[in-house]
C-alpha cells in the first residue's frame, strides 16, 4: 500500500485572526498620525500661499515701478487683496476689499497706463479655513516695505509679522522693511 502525503495549505482561523488584529492596531495608531499630517499640510498651504501674495506684490511694485498694498481680511475674515495705490483718500476706504464696485478684477479694459488703478488683484482666499492677522502693507517699486495705518504710511522700523492659524497650530510670516518675506 501507498501511502499518499498531504501536505495541509492554508491558514488556520485563528492564525487569520491574529493577523486582522494586527493589521488593526497598527492601522488604528496610523489614523491619529495621518490626521496630524494633514492638518500640518494644510496649515503649510495657506501660509504658502499668504508668502507667495506678498512676494508677488513686492515683484509687481518692483516691475511696473508703482507701490502696491497688501491687506490681509479685506474684505473679511480670511481673505486677502494685493491693489494699486492711488494716492488719494480712497486708499484707506474698505471699498478697495471689493471687487464688484468701481475697483474690479480683472480691472477695466483700458490699456492707458496712464489711468489707475492697472494693477489691482483678485479677493484671494485663504486656503483650508485658515485665519490670518490683519496686516496692512505697502510694497515701494525699490522693493521696501512700509506699514499702512489709517492714511498714515510709514516705513518699517521693527520686523512685521504676520500669524496664520488654522486648528490651533500657527505658522509665521515675516516680513523686514527691506523686503525680505519669509515663513517661520
Amino acid at each position: 500500500m501507498f501511502r499518499v502525503l498531504r501536505t495541509e495549505r492554508g491558514f488556520s482561523l485563528t492564525e487569520l485572526m491574529m493577523t486582522v488584529a494586527v493589521a488593526a492596531t497598527i492601522m488604528g495608531m496610523a489614523v491619529p498620525v495621518m490626521t496630524d499630517v494633514s492638518a500640518t499640510i494644510k496649515l503649510n498651504e495657506a501660509a504658502r500661499m499668504v508668502e507667495r501674495e506678498l512676494q508677488d506684490a513686492r515683484l509687481k511694485a518692483v516691475q511696473t515701478n508703482r507701490p502696491l498694498r497688501v491687506r490681509t481680511n479685506c474684505p473679511g475674515l480670511g481673505f486677502i487683496r494685493t491693489f494699486e495705490v492711488l494716492g488719494t483718500a480712497a486708499d484707506a476706504l474698505a471699498s478697495r476689499c471689493l471687487t464688484n464696485t468701481i475697483y474690479p478684477f480683472p480691472s477695466d479694459p483700458d490699456n492707458d497706463l496712464s489711468t489707475s488703478p492697472n494693477y489691482d488683484g483678485p479677493v484671494r482666499v485663504v486656503p483650508n479655513a485658515a485665519t490670518v492677522t490683519t496686516v496692512n502693507l505697502e510694497f515701494q517699486p525699490d522693493g521696501t516695505v512700509f506699514t499702512v495705518a489709517g492714511p498714515a504710511v510709514s516705513r518699517m522700523a521693527t520686523e512685521q509679522t504676520m500669524t496664520i492659524t488654522r486648528a490651533g497650530r500657527s505658522r509665521t510670516v515675516r516680513i523686514n522693511g527691506a523686503g525680505k518675506i519669509q515663513i517661520q
